[in-house]
């Protein structure tokens, strides 16, 4: 049985449409009549990321390689769910890592950052899972990883700042023990196009 076989989906469809009655709305008008399947859907690609394999993710690519140096790949577009608020945080992810005889394909580090956002998150999870990841995976000299993130909550509710972003950082290894390769992350970062 998977996470949202057709009975769970039917009953958070149901759910749903309860929902849209409590607001004082018509789910069967003809703007709402399709939004419980919609939401639904909308939910199952949102949190896909708790039926991730990581595994699978990867796909065979890490590879055996002498390179030493940082490797970065930055500004990868984000997009969560707010476990508080069940509402969305989106920004970029900036990921690095200096290897010890193992490097990943580029392109599995962004799938990596999708895999644990399509879940329910708080930045500074998502932010960790990330880093202890590629750490567990590779083995390297070190992961940084950095989130830069406008939370919607805060945005359209509560205080209401739709121009705080939140960052957050985790430095393992080298990141974290050698000054000169945080600062090297951490200015290679910023610099923009």
């Amino acid at each position: 049985m998977t996470r949202m076989d057709n009975a769970f989906s039917s009953e958070m469809q149901e759910m749903v449409r309860r929902f849209l009655l409590q607001l004082g709305e018509d789910p069967s008008r003809s703007g709402l009549e399709k939004t419980p399947k919609r939401v639904v859907e909308s939910l199952r690609y949102l949190t896909s990321g708790y039926d991730t394999d990581i595994g699978k993710v990867l796909n065979g690519a890490i590879f055996e390689e002498k390179y030493d140096e940082m490797v970065l790949v930055k500004d990868i577009e984000l997009f969560s769910l707010c476990e508080h608020h069940l509402l969305p945080f989106y920004g970029k992810c900036h990921v690095a890592y200096i290897p010890k005889g193992k490097i990943i394909g580029l392109s599995k580090i962004p799938r990596l950052v999708d895999a644990f956002a399509r879940r329910l998150q708080v930045q500074e999870r998502l932010t960790s899972q990330i880093a202890e990841c590629l750490m567990e995976l590779l083995a390297p000299q070190g992961v940084s990883v950095v989130i830069e993130a406008l939370h919607l909550c805060m945005a359209m509710r509560g205080v209401e700042k739709n121009n705080a972003i939140c960052v957050t950082s985790s430095m393992l290894g080298v990141f974290r023990s050698d000054p000169r390769s945080r600062q090297e992350f951490l200015s290679l970062i910023s610099q923009r196009k």
